[in-house]
């Protein structure tokens, strides 16, 4: 989409954006040509940066095309327009402009440019500048595209940049750092939950040295452009500029907000880098990566045929399975990646990631799928981490559990999106706090003591209002918890975006209504490892220089937090996970930005590329083992594996093979079956590779081997049948 409209608006050059909307199209309003900004020459100075080259006689004649909006058609006209001679210039800038600061018609034939990075972080704040600030926390390095405030206005982490009340020319610049081709504006207004405020229109001008400045002209009148910008506080409005612009600098003057408002907005820069005539500038580095993958966005069926793509080039090791169907029909596509794919093998760890519960934070989703090509390619090239990774462990990618608020996401483009739109499913329901509570039962029973004799510490059933037909369950719920019980999963990680965060359980805090309160799990140890292994392998997480996304800095705790002590969250599919199957889950928010554009996905990818890998492999961590019967050998299903000091349970699978993630240490592990004695033996975890081997034999208890006799139809002997009399009658 983003190619369209830019493309549509380099043909047509008169008018701002080519989006069809009147909302969106440059306003003509009778203002002088030269628009005088604080500490700067007139723009009227600054035409040889934006007037085309110049004929013999000097003037210029060329051929533009403009749009005109009628009732929502779009008639193409073309006429010729005579231009200006070329005044001089009165002060030299760093770097000389092409002419007419713009590129030459085969350079306007080009598909539109991606963002400069203001949301992403990518520019810095240093970069960001205003002609004023109500303070720090309204300062110029919080005009960001879809930047969070904090709960608390006026503290350092407001929501917009604002310029002061009295400030009769307020402006917001940004810097390049080289020439650029600036193509469009996206802005939003400010982000807070105490107060409105918003710019109605603005106009832009350029620099190659922040002295000397130039606008944004109208073609059909001449005069300076001005834009039409937001008429609520979050959704992202987008213009395209008249005609492309190569400077270093872009401001946007505000010329009118809202009403009782002060000026005050979000933003990010469309710009293209150009090549620097004079050198003055290092060229910047693109991020990039060397693996050839499929670096682009990809809707429902461009997902499907990828994962069939990968599957036909590595069908030894994969296999794609569905768990269920969106509340639209979409299905929910998993890729399956093992040595024998569609088979649980014993002693074999099931691990999964899953992606895009929020259907609008797309990175995650993009990750999967690119690390399914990955694991393909490497495998085939013998790669020997990723051989191992994939005969030592059932790896499971579902990378789009949201695939309808994805596609809500996807049609409104990767800028547009904002911050909350395609979050939900198509039910309205935010699939993070749609799964069963049951932190609230097991709290309650220990607080009433009866944990874990009464009620156990594991496995908790579904409450029994969550089973009911009208429950507000949504498919996609549904099917997750389905595909929860059907495998025996050991290890997962949960995709989001919008931070740079790992959050570990409890989600949900203990005291209720509290809206954050430190509440670990009595595994926080083994939470806290495992997220600190994916944020110290994360490269965005670990970069020292770089600001914090929205409101909170995680790097002063090494980039995780438990999750109720960042905000409460009941009903989550991390805390679920822990307290009704094996499964420790953790969070992992990949990126300030949810919805990050094409051109920042090979750079993305090398963030996480390690990281992805690295937390797959932790499922080695802890002890391993198989609980056998003494008499037939064969595997003990669902025999309690219980750890001293640690009051959460795991069960074996079928086969009677369990995993216990565990930290470093010695521990006395207890393995219970219904009808077995329990045998407790001592297991030592170490820092070597590799889960150590803890197996346990079980025999039968007399009362068993009875049962199993009548069950067969044996005869009881006179005294036993006697004996058994006895003991009912002490029952």
């Amino acid at each position: 989409m983003w190619g369209l409209l830019l493309a549509l608006a380099a043909f047509a050059p008169a008018v701002g954006p080519a989006l069809g909307a009147p909302r969106n199209s440059v306003l003509d309003l009778a203002q002088p040509a030269t628009t005088k900004v604080p500490g700067s020459i007139p723009a009227r100075n600054s035409s040889l940066a934006q007037l085309p080259a110049e004929t013999a006689n000097g003037t210029s004649e060329q051929h533009v095309r403009i749009r005109i909006i009628k009732k929502k058609k779009v008639i193409m006209k073309k006429r010729k327009k005579l231009t200006r001679p070329t005044p001089l210039v009165t002060a030299r800038p760093l770097v000389t402009p092409t002419p007419a600061g713009t590129l030459n018609p085969a350079e306007k034939q080009e598909t539109g440019c991606p963002p400069l990075g203001l949301e992403s972080l990518r520019v810095s704040d240093s970069r960001l500048e205003a002609s004023s600030s109500q303070s720090f926390g309204l300062g110029p390095h919080r005009g960001r595209l879809n930047i969070q405030s904090g709960l608390e206005d006026g503290d350092l982490y407001d929501g917009a940049w604002c310029a002061e009340e009295q400030d009769t020319d307020p402006w917001f610049q940004v810097d390049a750092g080289h020439p650029t081709r600036f193509s469009g504006v996206i802005t939003q207004g400010r982000n807070s939950v105490w107060r409105y405020d918003w710019v109605t229109s603005y106009k832009v001008q350029f620099s190659n040295d922040s002295r000397t400045w130039w606008g944004s002209r109208n073609h059909s009148s001449g005069m300076d452009a001005v834009f039409p910008a937001n008429s609520d506080p979050e959704t992202p409005v987008l213009n395209l500029l008249p005609e492309p612009q190569v400077a270093r600098f872009i401001r946007l003057l505000p010329q009118t907000w809202l009403q009782g408002g002060t000026p005050c907005l979000r933003a990010e820069i469309l710009a293209c880098p150009v090549s620097d005539p004079n050198d003055l500038f290092l060229e910047a580095s693109a991020p990039g990566s060397s693996d050839p993958l499929d670096f682009r966005h990809h809707n429902y069926k461009a997902m499907r045929k990828l994962m069939k793509q990968v599957h036909e080039q590595c069908p030894n090791i994969t296999r794609i399975y569905s768990i269920g169907k969106s509340y639209q029909g979409l299905k929910l596509y998993v890729m399956e990646m093992s040595d024998q794919p569609g088979e649980h093998e014993l002693g074999e760890p099931e691990v999964r990631y899953v992606a895009g519960m929020h259907g609008n934070e797309a990175l995650g989703r993009e990750l999967l799928l690119l690390l399914m090509q990955f694991l393909c390619h490497e495998f085939l090239r013998g790669n020997p981490r990723v051989t191992r990774l994939l005969t030592e462990m059932r790896i499971h990618l579902l990378p789009s559990m949201n695939p309808d608020g994805y596609e809500i996401a996807y049609h409104r483009g990767s800028e547009l999106v904002g911050w909350a739109e395609g979050r939900w499913n198509n039910q309205s329901i935010d699939l993070n706090h749609n799964f069963a509570d049951l932190n609230t039962p097991l709290w309650e029973a220990q607080d009433d003591g009866k944990v874990p004799h009464i009620v156990p510490n594991h496995h908790l059933p579904l409450p029994t209002y969550y089973t009911l037909p009208n429950a507000t369950v949504a498919p996609e719920t549904r099917a997750v918890i389905k595909w929860m019980k059907r495998i025996p999963f050991v290890l997962s990680a949960n995709l989001h975006g919008g931070e740079l965060v790992v959050s570990y359980p409890f989600d949900m805090t203990r005291t209720p209504w509290a809206a954050r309160e430190l509440t670990p799990t009595p595994d926080d140890a083994v939470f806290r490892w495992l997220s600190t292994v994916y944020a110290g392998s994360n490269l965005a997480m670990q970069d020292t220089s770089r600001r914090p996304c929205h409101s909170q800095d995680f790097s002063m705790h090494g980039n995780i937090i438990n999750g109720a002590d960042w905000h409460t969250v009941p009903g989550s599919m991390n805390d679920f996970s822990y307290l009704h199957t094996n499964c420790f889950e953790v969070t992992v928010e990949l990126s300030c930005d949810k919805f990050p554009h094409e051109n920042e996905l090979p750079q993305e990818w090398e963030n996480n590329k390690d990281a992805l890998l690295t937390y797959l492999e932790q499922v080695r961590m802890g002890i391993a083992g198989v609980v056998r019967d003494k008499d037939t050998e064969l595997g003990i299903a669902d025999a309690v594996i219980a750890v001293d000091g640690i009051n959460h349970d795991v069960t074996t699978a079928w086969g009677g093979d369990y995993w216990r993630l565990l930290t470093p240490g010695d521990y006395m592990v207890t393995a219970s079956a219904e009808g077995y004695h329990s045998v407790t033996r001592n297991c030592r975890v170490t820092f070597e590779e590799g889960p150590f081997p803890c197996n346990f034999v079980l025999t039968k208890t007399p009362k068993q081997r009875l049962r199993e006799l009548l069950a067969a139809g044996a005869k009881v002997p006179p005294d036993l049948r006697r004996r058994l009399e006895r003991l009912r009658g002490k029952d």
